[in-house]
């Protein structure tokens, strides 16, 4: 819960100190840029892990979070408005993401670094000061030198991860002081651990170190634009948090799940399923719902993926001809496990925090969706001579368009749905027998196939379509590349350019996810 202490008197003296020695460290940041010459993004991570070590001894110095926060907030304001005037330049971010390569993108982490920072103040401070240190000094430090050494050294980049550059050096740096600091940190406060933390031995403790430092290093890897500054803390203050208040999840089992969601992700690279950053994002969301939810989340969300891999590569002749019209092949990214599993990822995070048996049927809802939307897409361009209709004319459009239903893809939604909802019954139908068994198939197999509708309305109403002229044919793609290699930005000709396939998808998502939970609430079933 949020909790604001009221303001103690004798931190008054420390709030005006710490402020002093803050805008010390950016005047000097400023003086070492302007007037030496010194690279600002040397200068930059260095104040970077220098705020990083500063916030690890606050609880230390402060008895109430009141004026924490305050500076918290004052600093907020403050690069807030940097980075719209440019005041200081020393702390303007000129990368993109990780800061380990150079280019005209901006950065908003010094604008995150203090937001989360206030969040984690405000949530954690009157019993678990010890996750916000923790958290805090990895993303302070391990992030800082992940960057001072991917831009010095870094020579082999990680291809397919994100649009900035990212090194092996640069992540390498990340895991290995991500996983001291972590093991030193559990090590010194595990005497303040009070929940499903306490009395672990320490090798498990080790253990947990070292998937948070791989976690760490994954997030680090996959953001850009400076959000690791915010989710690298809030991805490891949620872990240690829910490990320490939620006594349903033991520290084995998350352990168990980290390790199994990483052998996935890199079987899912090794079999073409995934690029880079697909497999990264699997490994972050297969931690999360398999190391927190077990084999009750895990089964379902292992059902949507391996079932709608596996049909993904079936027909691949058949399916060619789709090949240049669909935004993305068969080997998913980032963006598509977000589309796909982010809204699943989101109410895992809520369950493990609220305990709401609802939610359960709505992460079941969510897949029935994206399944329902897979299998129909899949079906529908393999079936031979399949005949599609917009959904919202109805008029007779060849297969693979943006909003086009076929009888064949419309079953196959529907069938998709219900293969998601017969895997959840293996490991933990104690609510789904509460609810009604005949009654859950209908729910998960309609809130599946009407989100599968809602994508259709979606892609034949908002979503981007655009016109290659080279090969004259309508495509959800912007670009073409010509026989010359050379790159052509197709026109377009329909929907709002903002409005992409994974947009679409976790509309698409997040329609089925809801109407589970409206369901079930209304009905007032637990």
């Amino acid at each position: 819960m949020l909790n604001l202490q009221a303001p103690l008197p004798q931190d008054l003296p420390v709030f005006f100190l710490t402020l002093c020695l803050v805008m010390l460290f950016v005047v000097l940041a400023e003086l070492l840029t302007r007037k030496f010459s010194i690279s600002s993004l040397v200068v930059r991570k260095i104040v970077h892990l220098s705020m990083g070590v500063v916030i690890f001894f606050i609880p230390d110095y402060f008895q109430s979070n009141f004026y924490p926060a305050l500076a918290a907030l004052l600093f907020l304001v403050l690069n807030g408005l940097n980075i719209r005037f440019g005041w200081f330049s020393a702390l303007l971010a000129d990368v993109e993401g990780s800061s380990e390569k150079p280019d005209a993108a901006k950065s908003y982490g010094s604008l995150l670094f203090p937001l989360i920072f206030l969040l984690q103040l405000l949530f954690l401070w009157e019993s678990h000061k010890w996750i916000l240190q923790t958290s805090m000094l990895v993303m302070g430090v391990g992030d800082s030198l992940a960057a001072l050494v991917g831009s010095s050294v870094g020579k082999k980049h990680i291809e397919h991860l994100t649009k900035s550059p990212k090194t092996v050096e640069g992540s390498l740096t990340m895991f290995i002081s991500s996983l001291f600091l972590l093991s030193s940190t559990l090590m010194v406060f595990s005497r303040n651990f009070t929940g499903g933390l306490a009395g672990k031995p320490i090798l498990l403790l080790l253990a947990l170190a070292l998937l948070l430092a791989v976690v760490a290093t994954a997030v680090e890897a996959l953001l850009s634009h400076g959000l690791d500054n915010i989710f690298i803390p809030a991805s490891i203050a949620y872990v240690l948090y829910v490990l320490e208040m939620n006594h349903t999840i033991t520290l084995e089992n998350f352990l168990v799940g980290g390790l199994f969601a990483f052998l996935l992700a890199i079987f899912s690279i090794k079999v073409k399923f995934l690029n880079n950053s697909g497999a990264t994002a699997t490994f972050l969301l297969g931690t999360t719902i398999f190391g927190i939810g077990g084999l009750a989340w895990t089964v379902p969300l292992l059902t949507f993926y391996l079932l709608s891999s596996v049909l993904s590569k079936l027909g691949k002749k058949r399916k060619a001809k789709f090949d240049l019209v669909f935004e993305k092949g068969s080997q998913r990214d980032a963006g598509q496990v977000y589309a796909n599993g982010g809204i699943a990822w989101i109410l895992m995070v809520v369950f493990s925090l609220t305990n709401n048996p609802a939610i359960f049927f709505a992460y079941l809802g969510t897949l029935a969706a994206v399944q329902a939307d897979t299998w129909a897409t899949e079906i529908g361009t393999m079936w031979p001579n399949p005949k599609a209709w917009l959904v919202t004319t109805f008029k007779e459009v060849p297969v693979g368009t943006s909003g086009g239903v076929s009888v064949p893809g419309t079953s196959g939604a529907f069938l998709g749905s219900l293969f998601i909802c017969a895997s959840a019954l293996f490991f933990d139908p104690k609510w789904m027998a509460q609810f009604g068994l005949l009654q859950s198939f209908l729910l998960i197999g309609f809130s599946g196939l009407l989100a599968s509708l809602v994508d259709s309305f979606f892609g034949a109403t908002v979503q981007a379509q655009y016109f290659d002229p080279i090969r004259e044919k309508v495509t959800e793609r912007t670009h073409s590349l010509a026989a010359d290699g050379s790159v052509v930005e197709n026109q377009l000709i329909k929907g709002t350019p903002l409005v992409n396939n994974d947009l679409v998808n976790t509309l698409c998502a997040l329609s089925g996810s809801a109407l589970s939970y409206i369901v079930i609430e209304k009905m007032n079933m637990f």
